[in-house]
C-alpha cells in the first residue's frame, strides 16, 4: 500500500511516498481504506522529531497523521458490532512508527472509529475528530458551570473554532481573540466578545472581565502571556504540554487528545454535533497525498483557516 512517511526527522522534504506492507486487523481492530487524512500541527511536530524521545524503541518509517476518513474494508476478531465492512467512518489515530493516518490503509482500535458525519465528503469528515476531541477535552478539564465566561486564544484556528462552538453549546459566554480580518469568522463561531490577538491579549480580556475569567483555553500557545487573563484561582488549559508555573493560584493543565482515543461515546457525540451543525467542518485545501511535503510547508507558513487535507482516493 502507499503511505507518506519519513525515515528520519527533519523538514517537510523528509516526507516521501513509500510502499509499505498492507496491515491486517487484529483482535478488536478495524482496517480502513483511507480516502482523506487531515494535516495537523502535531503531524509537523512528529515529522520534526518533537516526540522522538517518547519513541526511541520505534524504528522507522514514521507515518504521521491523527485524522483519517474512509471506508472499513476489514474487521478483526471481536471488533465492535457497531461497525461493518463498507461503512464510511472517521478515526482518531495515534501514530506509532508505520501506524499513522497518512496511508491508503490503516488499522486502528474499533473504539477509535465512529461513523462519518452524514452529509459530508471524506475531506470534510477528516477534519473533525482530532481537533474537536481536543476542544471537548479542554472544556471538560475546565468544567466551567453554565453561564460562566471562557476565554479562547487562537480562536480562528481549528481547535479554537471548535472550542467556541462547543462552549456555546454548553451555555458558556466566550471571549475570543482574532486578527482584524478574522473577527467576522470568530463571531460566526458564536463568540460573544472578540478582542485583538497578540502579546497583550490578557489585558484585552481584562478590559471585558476586570477580575479575569475563570477558565482559558490557550489555543495559540501563549503560555505566560495568557495567564494574566485568568482570575485568581482559575484554570488554563494548555495544548502543547506546558505545565506552568502560573501565579495567583491559577492552575495550568496540559491536555493530550490521545487520552480520549478510546472514548467512543465522546467521539460519536462529536460526530452527531457535526451532523447537527453545532460544529463547522472547515477544509482549507485538498492536495494529492503525494504533495504531503507541500502541505506541511503550507501548514508551517501559517494563515490557514481550516485544515489542509491529503487525498488518498
Amino acid at each position: 500500500m502507499k503511505a507518506i512517511a519519513s525515515t528520519t526527522y527533519g523538514g517537510p522534504d523528509v516526507l516521501r511516498e513509500l510502499d509499505l506492507p498492507t496491515p491486517e486487523a487484529g483482535p478488536g481492530e478495524v482496517r480502513i481504506r483511507v480516502h482523506a487524512a487531515a494535516v495537523n500541527p502535531t503531524d509537523a511536530m512528529l515529522r520534526g522529531g518533537a516526540y522522538a524521545a517518547r519513541t526511541t524503541d520505534v524504528p522507522p518509517p514514521y507515518v504521521p497523521g491523527m485524522d483519517a476518513a474512509g471506508v472499513i474494508d476489514q474487521l478483526g476478531p471481536g471488533a465492535d458490532g457497531r461497525l461493518s465492512v463498507g461503512q464510511r467512518v472517521v478515526a482518531l489515530v495515534v501514530p506509532a512508527g508505520p501506524r499513522g493516518a497518512y496511508a491508503e490503509q490503516i488499522v486502528v482500535p474499533a473504539q477509535s472509529v465512529v461513523p462519518a458525519p452524514a452529509g459530508t465528503d471524506h475531506a470534510e469528515a477528516s477534519t473533525l475528530l482530532m481537533n474537536a476531541a481536543t476542544a471537548r477535552l479542554a472544556l471538560d478539564t475546565l468544567a466551567l458551570p453554565k453561564g460562566a465566561t471562557l476565554a479562547v486564544t487562537g480562536a480562528a484556528g481549528a481547535v479554537g473554532g471548535y472550542t467556541i462552538e462547543l462552549a456555546k453549546a454548553d451555555g458558556l459566554t466566550v471571549v475570543a481573540d482574532a486578527a482584524p480580518h478574522d473577527r467576522d469568522l470568530v463571531r460566526g463561531f458564536g463568540a460573544d466578545h472578540v478582542v485583538d490577538r497578540g502579546a497583550d491579549v490578557a489585558a484585552r480580556v481584562r478590559e471585558l472581565a476586570p477580575d479575569g475569567v475563570p477558565g482559558l483555553v490557550d489555543g495559540s500557545d501563549q503560555r505566560e502571556e495568557a495567564v494574566p487573563a485568568v482570575a485568581d484561582g482559575g484554570a488554563l488549559v494548555a495544548l502543547r504540554g506546558w505545565q506552568g508555573p502560573a501565579e495567583r493560584g491559577v492552575t495550568v493543565t496540559p491536555v493530550f487528545v490521545a487520552s480520549v482515543r478510546g472514548d467512543t461515546a465522546l467521539l460519536d457525540t462529536l460526530r452527531l454535533q457535526a451532523e447537527e451543525g453545532v460544529l463547522s467542518l472547515r477544509v482549507a485545501k485538498v492536495l494529492p497525498a503525494s504533495d504531503a511535503a507541500e502541505a506541511h510547508r503550507l501548514l508551517e507558513a501559517g494563515g490557514l483557516r481550516g485544515r489542509l487535507v491529503l487525498d488518498f482516493s
